[in-house]
């Protein structure tokens, strides 16, 4: 027994997760891919998954035999918050697992009063707004007393230490990954041409991301005011926003003041077997944000081969290995955002790398793939005093 890895010994996981199975959405996503991997890391070990908001989990769901799901998606919204506590709090008090790992913060402060009742550890994940200027005192106790805190970049962790005041030994980065086998490269579709009567020579554009009056950080208001700019120097460019939310009015109306109707299209909400698709419609993503905790489109979009254009001022950093893998401008100055663009398009950007597709998907692949993500996990996972478990076979 002493020369077996502390991995392949039986542990007791708690993971608590917002959604896994009914809502596609960053952290959805990341909880998804962190399951897969701590699982795969630690197969014979046993797990009981919370979901706040899904209802059921879903038939299709492939898991090691040992997991149990728990589930409080039909509760009323209103009271499922109280509810989920009570479920964490309560089955944690029972089955006083040895390590608690919550993908959303806002989950630690139950984390912090089952150790402070009965020791039992707790991991956190910090992905971006959710992690910034927090100000609740019970989740500020909740970071400050977690066992340890994975941030998806090291903007995030940065700016979550300075803020919090944190111990920067026990915040680490695990970074966001991605699917690969969903994200080739592949000529335009031809249906999607035909859709917006674009042809396949024409320049197109593309940003990904909801159309939210609370993000709207992402930086399509800015590629829209520097569309004018770019046109002089490419008159035939074409725009396209995939992405639905309640700042579409607004953004329709700022398309309407450029007279820009022609040459910009809200895609709304495009289903994910189209997603690559769109990718590969493109010849330049762009998202110049300026709040984003990492941003996996730019990872979708690197491994289907395209060019990528991030901001200097956030995540998009980490994302674009600080411009060796795109490039990277202020997201507040509408000439640079407009010329760098147009360089792309042009091919006349100093970064070769950007135009040679499946080099750029194998480095994207080697840097944020799955198997560097659970390689990380397992890295933390090991180094983890709770490898020495209470409960073995």
């Amino acid at each position: 027994m002493k020369n077996q890895s502390c991995l392949e010994l039986k542990h007791r996981f708690h993971l608590w997760f917002p959604n896994l199975f009914e809502f596609t959405g960053g952290i959805q996503t990341y909880s998804a891919f962190f399951r897969q991997a701590i699982q795969n890391i630690s197969p014979n070990s046993d797990y009981r998954v919370f979901i706040k908001h899904d209802k059921k989990p879903s038939p299709d769901f492939t898991t090691v035999a040992s997991t149990k799901f728990h589930c409080t998606g039909t509760i009323p919204f209103s009271l499922r918050t109280p509810a989920f506590a009570a479920e964490l709090f309560g089955r944690g008090i029972l089955q006083s697992p040895d390590l608690i790992i919550s993908t959303h913060l806002n989950f630690t402060p139950v984390a912090n009063q089952l150790k402070q009742l009965r020791g039992i550890p707790y991991w956190t994940i910090a992905h971006g707004v959710d992690a910034w200027n927090i100000d609740n005192p019970k989740l500020q106790k909740g970071l400050h007393h977690a066992d340890r805190i994975l941030a998806v970049s090291g903007y995030t962790r940065d700016r979550l230490i300075r803020e919090q005041n944190l111990d920067p030994e026990k915040v680490s980065i695990l970074y966001n990954t991605f699917d690969s086998s969903k994200f080739k490269p592949a000529p335009k579709p031809t249906y999607l041409l035909d859709r917006y009567q674009l042809k396949p020579e024409q320049p197109i554009i593309l940003t990904v991301g909801r159309l939210s009056a609370s993000e709207q950080y992402k930086g399509y208001d800015q590629i829209i005011r520097a569309i004018p700019k770019i046109r002089s120097m490419i008159p035939d460019v074409h725009y396209i926003i995939v992405g639905k939310g309640d700042d579409k009015s607004r953004i329709d109306q700022l398309i309407t003041e450029l007279k820009l109707e022609t040459c910009v299209t809200l895609a709304g909400f495009v289903p994910d077997a189209e997603l690559s698709d769109y990718y590969n419609l493109c010849d330049l993503f762009a998202m110049p944000s300026k709040g984003e905790g990492f941003g996996i489109v730019y990872l979708e979009a690197l491994a289907c081969g395209k060019p990528v254009l991030g901001s200097n001022q956030d995540a998009a950093i980490d994302a674009l290995c600080h411009g060796k893998l795109g490039a990277l401008v202020n997201p507040d100055d509408l000439d640079e955002i407009a010329q760098t663009i147009t360089q792309i398009l042009q091919s006349t950007y100093p970064n070769s790398l950007m135009y040679q597709p499946q080099s750029l998907r194998q480095s994207v692949i080697d840097t944020f793939g799955f198997e560097q993500f659970q390689k990380s996990l397992s890295g933390y996972l090991q180094d983890y005093e709770s490898c020495k478990p209470r409960h073995t076979v």
